[in-house]
């Protein structure tokens, strides 16, 4: 058990019967009254983000988690399945538990999140960033790069994201995971 002084971003902790990483906190101490803590937590399976304030010295129930290398191999209806590189252990993954899955493709390798104790997949985080080649968009005008503006293309995972005009079919841009934005040319 811990108290809410242990609180550390990317925590994990089981609050009745759920688990919710901490994303962000904050120890207030006001100049009457206890002090406490304010913390924003993100819900493992659905995703939603909520506001929970702890008294200071409450205990809390934290959740060991372990990060393991997966590689993806193929998707099917059972969801998308991935090889452990040292185990050849291979195991199947819902698509709403992996951030950013519109930019997988064959051969990346994720980090899975396990509960450490009941061997439950938790979660799957992309690298923070992937290098995707570009199979369609529009051409460019020569010389119309006064302006910031951004074209739609799409990816070669079928993802679409925007681009600068500049961008043609072919080539290969970095692509942030988080927010599916382009960062820029790969070399």
């Amino acid at each position: 058990m811990a108290t809410t002084a242990d609180i550390r971003n990317g925590m994990c902790i089981d609050l009745d019967g759920q688990y919710f990483f901490i994303i962000e906190f904050l120890h207030v101490k006001p100049g009457k009254g206890a002090a406490f803590v304010r913390t924003k937590l993100r819900n493992v399976t659905t995703g939603r983000v909520i506001d929970k304030t702890f008294n200071a010295g409450v205990k809390i129930e934290e959740v060991r988690i372990e990060r393991r290398p997966y590689q993806y191999l193929y998707k099917d209806d059972m969801g998308y399945h991935f090889m452990n590189a040292d185990t050849f252990e291979q195991i199947s993954i819902p698509g709403e538990q992996i951030e950013g899955v519109q930019y997988l493709k064959d051969g990346d390798i994720v980090e899975v999140q396990v509960h450490a104790d009941s061997e439950t997949i938790l979660t799957a985080e992309m690298p923070t960033h992937v290098v995707l080649e570009i199979t369609y968009t529009e051409p460019g005008l020569r010389g119309d790069t006064a302006t910031n503006t951004l074209k739609p293309a799409t990816v070669e995972t079928g993802a679409e994201v925007r681009v600068p005009l500049f961008i043609e079919t072919g080539e290969k841009v970095k692509i942030d995971t988080r927010t599916g934005t382009y960062v820029e040319r790969a070399k």
